[in-house]
Order: structure tokens, then C-alpha cells, then sequence
């Protein structure tokens, strides 16, 4: 009989939480996998086959990333939670699990502890002993009060868990680097490589001749429109001494009236394409001439396996040093071009 292993996965801001999740869970064969999203809705369809879903009612970060909120801004919060904490508890009696895979908490997440903890407890009651892991990603984000955090994290980790996974080489990144208490964890700490999308095989899809192809990209699209404008102002520039095509990708979250503002704003440039998304991303890269984007996780895995030429500009908003890090590190490693400048300066991006 096949183990069964729950997987939580907390999309927030972008998807790079949610692609990482499902990757991994393409790797879980041998286990039938019920996977808990608590983002925007999924389909089966997204899922790898055999997966079972379970759409929790979906929340997301207020514009400040203060707080979390119901993300069809109708239901109050607290009804939102209340639906969530009990659907989940309902979940896990059901599907009784040998595996418990939690993405991200107690690192990350600290505004879903309403849920989860409730959750983690709950296992000590199951009729057999329950394996608790952390799915975590190589770079962590400093918080405000780092002590309080810190020992937050240590006390949730040596009370529930019993495996911490790093998404990372630890050759090149280790837990320590951005959580200095790592050796007060109780739990064996395990280092998986960094998760990466399939690279694509065939033929090149971009280019067209001695046309040179640039892809501007921004994840999930909640943030980096200005990247965007940004890219396609500098193409603009640069259109007559070295021809080439814009593939803009905005991300299927972008709120519509920014989408709508982007497309208009280029809609008479015939050399910029502008579109939310593309199933043939890695593809695109692959054989693309220059990439920009920011430096999350997934962006930087699709860069180095692609090995395309590439211009990055963190994200940092609300204090926020994980892709700075990233990126500084990658630059070092030859892999990356980066741009500490404005945003708003079209220099930073001239090619």
C-alpha cells in the first residue's frame, strides 16, 4: 500500500512557492499526495495526475504585506479563517497521512500559525506516528524582531518536526547563512538541490533569423510592473541599432487595469508581444538571446538551466533582501547580470 503524504503549500505573493510545490510533487511517485493549496484556486488539471487537490478558501498579503486577507475581498477574514482552520483539521482526519509536508512554516507563513498549529497538534493524535517536514527554500527573509523569530522557529521545529528539506546546494547555500540559530534545530537538517523545472528538448521556439529575442518577465505579476514598462522603454531605444522582438510576460495575477495600462501604453510597437503567461516559458528561454526579470527562485533556476544571457533586478519591497542575495551571489558565479540602479533608470537596462 502506497504511504500517503499531505502537502500544504501557502502561495502569498508570487508563484514560486506554488511551481516549486508542484515540481517536487512530480517527484513523489511512490506516494499518493493529497495537496492543500490555500492560494488561488487550482484545478486537478494543474496537478500532476493522481494528485488529489483540496482548495482551501483563498487568502492573500494586504499591499503592505501587514496581514492577510480573504482574497475575494468580500468574506470577512476571520469567517475566511475559521473556514480554512476547520476544512483543514477535516482534511487531515480523512486522509490520515504517514507524511505531513509543510512548505515554508515555521520559517515562513507566521500569519497562518491560526491553522497551523492547530494542525501540528492534531497529529499527536493520529492512531500512528505521523512524519512532519519542512519543505524550505535556500534563502530566508530577515524579519523585524529576528530574536522573537528566531526563537519561535526553533520552538515550533523541535516540538513538531521531524525533518527540515533545504531546496538548495549547500555548496552554495546553507541554512546558516540566513538563519543563524540553525544548529539550535533538534531535527536532522537535509539538503535536496535546488528544484528546477524539466529543461525543454526540440527545437528552438524564439527567434527569427538574425533577429535578435529579449524575454521580460515578473513571475506571479503582483509586482514588477514597472520592470516591464521599464524593458519595453529601453527596447524602444535600442529597436533600430539592434533589431529585435519583446516577449513581455506580466503573470497571471497582475491586476487587470495594469495589464490593460501595459497593453495599451505599446499596443503600435509591432516588436512587442505582451501576454500573462505561456505553458512554453523554459522553452522560450532556452532559446531566447536575453532575459529580464527579478531573482526569485524559479527565475533563477529557469536562467541558469536555460543559459541565457540575463539581466535581473531584485525585488525589495517592504525590506525584503532574499532575492538581492540571490542574485549577488549568482553575479559572483558568472551566471547573471545584475542591476542595483533605479528601476526607473533606462540605462540600467540598456542592452
Amino acid at each position: 500500500m502506497m504511504k500517503r503524504l499531505m502537502f500544504y503549500c501557502q502561495p502569498v505573493l508570487g508563484i514560486g512557492h506554488l511551481v516549486r510545490s508542484l515540481e517536487i510533487v512530480r517527484g513523489l511517485g511512490d506516494f499518493h499526495v493529497v495537496f492543500i493549496n490555500g492560494g488561488a484556486s487550482l484545478s486537478e488539471s494543474d496537478l500532476p495526475s493522481g494528485v488529489e487537490l483540496i482548495n482551501l478558501p483563498p487568502m492573500k498579503a494586504d499591499p503592505e504585506f501587514r496581514g492577510i486577507n480573504a482574497s475575494d475581498d468580500v468574506t470577512a477574514t476571520e469567517i475566511t479563517k475559521s473556514r480554512r482552520a476547520k476544512l483543514l483539521l477535516e482534511s487531515f482526519e480523512r486522509i490520515q497521512p504517514d507524511i505531513l509536508l509543510i512548505e515554508l512554516f515555521p520559517f515562513g507563513r507566521l500569519k497562518f500559525d491560526f491553522e497551523l498549529i492547530p494542525l501540528l497538534e492534531s497529529t499527536g493524535h493520529s492512531p500512528k506516528k505521523v512524519h512532519i517536514v519542512c519543505s524550505l527554500r535556500d534563502i530566508l527573509v530577515k524579519k523585524s524582531d529576528q530574536k522573537r523569530y528566531e526563537d519561535f522557529v526553533i520552538k515550533t521545529v523541535n516540538k513538531y518536526f521531524d525533518l527540515i528539506l533545504v531546496h538548495s546546494d549547500p555548496s552554495f547555500q546553507r541554512i546558516e547563512e540566513t538563519f543563524p540559530k540553525a544548529h539550535e534545530l533538534i531535527c536532522p537538517v537535509a539538503y535536496t538541490g535546488y528544484v528546477v523545472q524539466p529543461s525543454p528538448v526540440g527545437e528552438p521556439v524564439a527567434g527569427t533569423g538574425s533577429e535578435k529575442t529579449i524575454v521580460a518577465s515578473i513571475g506571479g505579476g503582483r509586482v514588477g510592473l514597472e520592470l516591464l514598462e521599464c524593458a519595453a522603454e529601453a527596447s524602444l531605444l535600442i529597436k533600430s541599432e539592434l533589431p529585435h522582438r519583446l516577449l513581455i510576460f506580466a503573470g497571471p495575477h497582475m491586476p487587470e487595469a495594469d495589464f490593460i495600462r501595459l497593453e495599451s501604453r505599446f499596443s503600435d510597437c509591432d516588436h512587442i508581444r505582451i501576454e500573462r503567461f505561456t505553458a512554453n516559458f523554459a522553452a522560450l528561454l532556452k532559446s531566447a538571446d536575453l532575459s529580464i526579470s527579478m531573482a526569485g527562485y524559479n527565475t533563477c533556476m529557469n536562467i541558469i538551466t536555460s543559459g541565457v544571457n540575463a539581466i535581473v533586478h531584485p525585488f525589495t519591497g517592504n525590506n525584503n533582501d532574499e532575492q538581492t542575495i540571490r542574485a549577488v551571489k549568482l553575479k559572483e558565479a558568472g551566471w547573471l547580470r545584475l542591476s542595483k540602479e533605479r528601476i526607473s533608470n533606462l540605462g540600467s537596462l540598456r542592452i
